[in-house]
């Protein structure tokens, strides 16, 4: 892009001004708020969208910017990835920025990382697609400017674990990722082409060369960036600014710094922040404004790196990567063989923390003051207490080098105190290795965190550094250093009294049995701590797998030792071949293996049933895609956020501000007192809810108030400065199911949604040999976490009316929500949806609220007001999922055949009704998988002090699904039957069949699922896998595997849906449909049947339709009747409302195109249309596609997963076989495979359904492995925005994904919620491995049951770690040594 300068002048005085680029141009700024983030004023005073706002913590990517800087002493450009919602602009002085849109775009051309993200199907939404683009480029750039070897022609010098990695922190809560790290990989030079997965660059059995020809090209001109030649003459120094508000400054000087600091001491200056790179900021949020900004980054004795024989030193404004790659790259001579491993090992572990894109920012310094301040659980501080490190501070206008323990222990330090550097020793065998034998210094880092790779806190790390003899007489501990952190204490600490015991002591079991013991009272947990007895519970198998292996073969360690080869270290090497070392969670050397994706391709109806790109796909890989933020805001526009409860139940006596906070900008507070119209914010077929709490709020969450501001975050500030006085007397708010249920409070369930019962159930449990009663699952609940939270921006419009730009599931509720709130007809209401950056259900009911909310304060002030959700507040509103009680009794045979089941369901639906009469139902069709014998079912819908919760992908079926699958698995521990044979025992027969599913059943041939059964046991070698699995975990003691095949029948339900066809006078068309785009390619599949359907006019050039089809935006003006987007049915609905509007058009135009032909002969598109036009044709149709009976009973069975929800009656019987690891001394799960066939009847796009299919599954992993959505007492929710809730990620999603997709012909199946219901695999081969761990554990003494427990959703890693026995270690050792 050219250079353009963009000034901002100001009268106040100034020492310098602040330059920099985006993109090429060219910013200078002479006043800026020291506070403002860098995403910030690209998002409102630039015209670049794509960074986006997804978490403001810095734990999403969705924020990501390249961030050039030039080292002028050295003459090169260091590139690298940054927050951009933590970076400060004053902190961008002289630095240029690179978005999505700098890398390429729709006027200068795509970049190939753009093009093949597109091609390979990698965005869905396409909220996050920006930042993994740049991610991606980021690790191109660095890759093409190292000395490694030129790589083969179209790729990079990137490698495959490289590519993969990029973008593993970045999040996407749609596509699953799999077809991400494809398209990362084809830039590696070492990728095999055959590992990459289906594309619409080539079709499978295409040779390498082909393929390559056919990717957007690449070369290494595609991976330079360049630095604007304008900064290169800017100065090193950094941005000093100073106004009478505000101030920023850049010493670069210790001098310089102590003077700042003493004038601020002088002048009681208490609103002062000491900044590197502010990434602490998504940590410990702001509530108070700083108007004073002391940036470290120039004061050369805080950016030092020095090296010598003693060890490293690293200034503390260093940052983490520069240290990683410090660290790595010490390879000097005067540093012994042992100091070179130590320093390796740290920088490996230090790659474990945070996110590449916040480790480029973060100082090593900054990590280690939060953790002497604030006891931040570092990893940092943990592993350089191990090493003995040391550093040096500046305090109280002195200088002192201190024992990182010490600075760790001190009191919390002042704000006046400042960390200079960090000296790391280099470390040497501290004894004569010819009078002690053969002698090793052992060195060992460890963390468990639900994420192996990082971007998670952990629940406990360790690092241990030991010097070890080898004699006749043993092997010898000389002496260790043992510490631990981040297990809820103060800081990380080293473990003394242990390390005492252990040194010059000869090992052997009973030392370390002893060591574990003294080890129990030495790591103890503070109180509130989550998960005390299992974090203890790591440090002790830290520990063990330290000196066990030492142990367990040391006549093998004996002869590797006495080869005399000291020219490395070999215990890792060793320890690598040990069973017992497992807590290395990076051992694979890429992140997933090769994946097949088979689909059947018909050209029948070409374009439909193409695997053609989604539409806008590379406009969202460019950032220059369009959500509801990026709409530039209208002149006077306000922003607004919500003042929400934090009680259950209490009367709103007042809302004030905290005392002496400042208002910046606030200009109203809206409440229920300005309503004009009805207290309304949502509603649905069973209610309405209230937008705002009138004197009596109702639960924690509930909206009370909107605060109107001048930006969004003086509204946030505002809102979280708000302190609201309750009433709570004589108020008893009901916040469990149980106590709804003692209450009687329910919400009433339509007759016509309660499921009927099947059976006799008091017949079938007296045919029963065996019976359970009253057994208990809880299930709780799933926040949405689309990646776009709520949005909205309102507009008065002349004569009363008002636009609504929301991002909405169904804009036709919001519509008429509106219109009530306002008190105005439907007509002065127009909502504007063109797409949604992830629904999920999410943006159904919940994102009514944000509209109306919106629209009412534009409609109070008459100036534009727009919101973007923040985070935590989306969070504590969101509802999500249905949390759930249930109590079943079941009666079954001794083979496992159930005769007879009975469950008895309470349903938190919250406050509000919202969809929640729903679930019944939705429960009922997913439990139906199984032949019960006779199935009853008491459920009830609880009203209960909490948000009211709402639909979520799946609502009710993934519930119904694990159900079926627990009751299951519980008769197959009590009879020790193989839990896959109670499966194949209980599975439908043609007559169970037609009891349960009645008319719907269909004929006996088309009842398919028991050979699908057996085609997905031989297609996945699944009876094979079993003996495998069976013989690793007779030879592992430490690692467990188990596997699982699941079926499940899911029905769908299709709704009327309008669709309208325009042709154009040129030929191109115009399509408007009901249905919103939110990923799920539904434009795409509109426009391939647009295309489909109006080629059969049969004139020249209608194989080019399909480019002149644009879908537009849907508006509730122009196409009423639109609905919800929901059940995954939408796409298929739309596509047969346009198919009909295409149908008339088609009628219209082809007795037209005869009489032209017979003046003309042949004749073209344009030709005809352009007559037709001229000649009056009517080039416009609209149609309300409305099921009929037909269509509303069949069954559909497949072996895979299948789209469905709500009320037609399309059940898809499907299956999964997965593979899961467990470690046994941690708890942490890793998918190995997973294999799925799923029927999606006539697929109209399988590049589209496939990443459906696995989006849905891995969401499914979330609910059934990782998502905790906890609240406090009174039910507010704490999880903590990413730190504390975690989606899946990159490296937590299966490691060979395998996926079917089947075309029988029957129907056009959807593909969104069906794989989520067969995520439940996951936790029943969580299960499976759990078991034979508690097998061992039994034989090592107890008397526990090994085959009969409970397995908690989610199955966290303490859950799983409690399961396999939170004293496995101690009993392993005393089993031991009794034997």
């Amino acid at each position: 892009m050219g250079e353009h300068s963009h000034t901002r002048t100001t009268t106040k005085r100034t020492e310098q001004s602040l330059v920099f680029a985006v993109n090429g141009e060219r910013f200078e700024l002479f006043q800026v708020d020291p506070s403002t983030t860098l995403l910030e004023f690209l998002r409102c005073q630039t015209s670049f969208k794509s960074p986006k706002l997804g978490c403001g913590e810095g734990g999403c990517g969705a924020c990501v910017v390249l961030l050039s800087k030039y080292d002028p002493f050295l003459d090169k450009v260091e590139d690298f990835t940054v927050s951009s919602c933590l970076t400060l602009l004053c902190s961008v002085n002289g630095c240029s920025i690179t978005t999505a849109e700098g890398i390429g775009n729709s006027k200068d051309g795509f970049h190939p990382i753009q093009e093949r993200f597109s091609g390979f199907h990698a965005s869905q939404c396409g909220y996050c697609t920006p930042g993994m683009c740049v991610s991606l480029y980021s690790a191109l750039v660095n890759a093409n400017k190292s000395d490694r070897p030129e790589p083969r022609p179209g790729f990079s010098k990137l490698t495959v674990p490289e590519a993969e990695k990029s973008i593993a922190g970045n999040l996407c809560r749609c596509t699953g990722y799999r077809p991400i790290v494809d398209a990362c990989k084809t830039f590696a030079t070492d990728v095999d082409m055959e590992d990459l997965g289906l594309n619409s660059f080539w079709r499978k059995g295409e040779c390498d060369e082909v393929k390559l020809r056919r990717l957007p090209p690449y070369s290494h001109g595609n991976g330079t960036c360049v630095f604007p030649e304008f900064l290169k003459n800017k100065t090193k120094a950094g941005f000093n600014m100073e106004s009478e508000a505000c101030y920023w400054y850049s010493p670069v000087s210790l001098q310089q710094l102590q003077r700042l600091l003493q004038m601020d001491d002088a002048n009681n200056e208490t609103s002062r922040k000491i900044v590197v790179s502010n990434t602490g900021m998504g940590y410990y949020k702001e509530l108070i404004r700083f108007n004073k900004y002391i940036d470290l980054r120039y004061i050369p004795e805080l950016s030092i790196i020095k090296k010598d024989h003693t060890g490293i030193e690293i200034g503390a404004a260093v940052t983490i990567s520069k240290a990683i790659e410090t660290l790595k790259e010490a390879n000097e001579p005067q540093f012994s063989q042992e100091g070179k491993l130590v320093f390796k090992k740290l920088a490996d572990h230090m790659e474990k923390i945070a996110s590449g894109f916040l480790r480029n920012s973060a100082s090593i310094g900054g990590n280690l003051m939060m953790a002497q301040r604030k006891h931040f659980p570092s990893d940092i501080a943990t592993i350089l207490l191990s090493v003995d490190a040391m550093v040096d501070i500046l305090t109280d206008q002195r200088q002192e080098s201190i024992m990182l323990e010490e600075f760790l222990g001190r009191p919390p330090l002042d704000s006046k105190s400042v960390l200079l550097a960090i000296k790391i020793p280099c470390w040497r065998l501290s004894v004569d290795i010819s009078s002690q034998g053969y002698t090793k210094l052992l060195f060992e880092t460890y963390r468990a965190a639900p994420h192996p790779i990082g971007n998670a806190l952990p629940y406990m790390n360790s690092a241990f550094l030991a010097e070890v003899s080898l004699s006749k007489a043993g092997i010898m501990l000389n002496h260790c250093r043992l510490t631990f952190g981040a297990y809820g204490t103060k800081h990380a600490i080293r473990a003394r009294n242990v390390e005492e015991f252990l040194s010059a002591k000869f090992l052997n079991t009973s030392v370390l049995y002893e060591a574990i013991k003294i080890l129990e009272i030495t790591v103890v947990p503070e109180d509130g701590t989550s998960h005390p007895a299992y974090r203890l519970s790591l440090a002790i198998g830290f520990l063990f797998d330290f000196l066990y292996p030492l142990l367990e073969n040391p006549s093998e360690i004996s002869s590797f030792w006495s080869d005399g080869d000291n020219k490395a270290l070999p215990f890792s090497d060793f320890k690598g071949k040990q069973d017992s070392n497992q807590l290395d969670q990076t051992k694979f050397s890429t992140l997933l293996s090769s994946a097949k994706q088979v689909v059947q391709l018909s050209e029948e109806y070409n374009p439909v049933g193409e695997p053609i790109k989604k539409v806008g796909a590379t406009l969202q890989a460019s950032g220059e895609a369009v959500y509801v933020d990026d709409i530039p805001s209208p002149s006077n526009c306000l922003h607004g956020a919500f003042i929400y409860s934090t009680e259950p139940l209490a009367w709103v006596k007042d809302i004030e501000f905290k005392p002496g906070s400042s208002l910046d900008g606030v200009i109203k507070l809206i409440s229920s007192k300005d309503i004009p119209g009805e207290n309304i914010g949502a509603q649905t077929r069973f209610g309405s809810e209230p937008l705002y709490a009138d004197e009596l709020t109702e639960c924690a969450g509930q909206r009370i108030a909107l605060v109107v501001a001048d930006t969004q975050r003086n509204a946030d500030m505002a809102a979280n400065l708000a302190v609201i006085d309750y009433d709570k007397e004589n108020l008893d708010p009901i916040l469990s199911v149980e106590e709804a249920f003692e209450r009687c409070s329910f919400f009433e369930v339509p007759s016509s949604l309660y499921p009927e019962q099947v059976g006799d159930f008091y017949k079938g449990m007296a045919e029963a040999d065996h019976q359970i009663h009253s057994a208990e699952i809880k299930l709780g609940s799933q926040y949405y976490f689309y990646m776009e939270t709520q949005a909205a921006l309102a507009v008065p419009d002349e004569d009363n009316c008002m636009i609504v730009y929301s991002s909405s599931q169904c804009p036709e509720l919001a519509h008429g929500t509106i219109a009530k709130c306002l008190g105005v007809p439907g007509h002065n209401v127009r909502v504007i949806t063109r797409r949604v950056g992830g629904g999920f259900g999410g943006k159904s009911i919940k994102a009514m609220p944000v509209s109306t909310a919106c629209a009412l304060a534009a409609y109070k002030l008459q100036r534009p007001v727009r919101m973007y959700v923040n985070r935590q507040t989306d969070m504590i509103m969101a509802g999500g999922r249905h949390p759930m009680k249930i109590t079943y009794s079941v009666g079954f045979k001794g083979n496992g055949k159930i005769t007879a089941l009975r469950l008895d369901i309470l349903i938190d639906a919250g406050i509000s009704v919202d969809i929640s009469p729903l679930l019944p139902n939705h429960m009922f069709c997913s439990l139906r998988k199984y032949d019960w014998g006779a199935l009853a079912f008491d459920i009830k819908v609880c009203k209960t002090n909490r948000p009211s919760r709402s639909s979520m992908r799946a609502p009710g079926e993934v519930q119904g699904s694990f159900i079926a699958e627990a009751i299951i698995e519980n008769v197959a521990s009590i009879l020790s039957l193989d839990v896959d044979s109670v499966r194949s025992i209980n599975l439908h027969k043609y007559e169970s069949l037609e009891l349960f599913f009645k008319s719907s059943a269909g004929e006996p041939l088309e009842y398919t699922l028991p050979s699908i059964w057996n085609k997905l046991g031989t297609s996945s070698s699944f009876y094979h896998r079993v003996e495998i699995l069976k013989q690793f975990n007779r030879c592992n003691k430490w690692r467990k595997r188990g596997i699982s095949r699941v079926p499940i029948v899911h029905e769908v339900t299709l709704k009327a849906t309008p669709g309208k066809v325009s042709i154009l006078s040129d030929g191109s068309i115009v399509v408007e449909v009901g249905g919103i785009e939110l990923g799920q390619g539904l434009w795409t599949k509109v426009k391939q049947m647009t295309a489909y359907a109006l080629s059969l006019i049969q004139c020249g050039g209608i194989d080019e339709l399909l480019e002149k089809v644009r879908v537009i935006q849907t508006d509730t003006l122009s196409l009423i009747q639109g609905g919800s987007t929901s059940g995954s049915t939408t796409s298929e609905s739309s596509c047969e409302a346009v198919r009909r509007c295409c149908d008339i058009l088609v009628e219209r135009l082809t007795a037209f195109k005869e009489r032209l032909v017979e003046q003309m002969g042949s004749i073209k598109w344009e030709t005809l249309i352009l007559q037709a036009y001229n000649s009056s044709v009517n080039l416009s149709a609209i149609s309300l596609y409305v099921p009929d009976s037909s269509s509303l009973s069949y069954l559909n069975y497949g072996a895979a997963v299948s789209e469905a929800k709500s009320q037609k009656l399309i059940p898809n019987n499907e299956d999964v076989t997965l593979q899961v690891e467990i470690d046994v001394l941690t708890g942490q799960t890793t998918i190995l495979q997973t294999d799925i066939v799923y029927d999606c009847g006539q697929s109209l796009n399988p590049a589209v359904d496939l990443g459906q299919i696995e989006g849905a599954f891995v969401q499914g992993i979330g609910f059934f492995m990782l998502e905790e959505y906890p609240t406090n007492s009174k039910g507010l929710v704490t999880a903590e925005g990413t730190w504390t809730y975690k989606i899946p990620t990159v490296d937590t999603i299966p490691k060979q994904f395998n996926v079917e997709i089947l075309n029988s012909g029957h129907h056009k199946h959807p593909s969104g919620e069906p794989p989520l219901t067969l995520a439940v695999s996951v936790h029943c081969a969580i299960r499976a491995a759990i078991k034979e761990a508690r097998e061992q554990l039994h034989s090592w003494g107890g008397d526990e049951s090994s085959s009969t427990f409970k397995l908690e959703v989610p199955a966290i890693m303490p859950v799983v770690k409690e399961l396999c026995g939170l004293d496995s270690v101690q009993r392993f050792l005393q089993w031991t040594i009794g034997s």
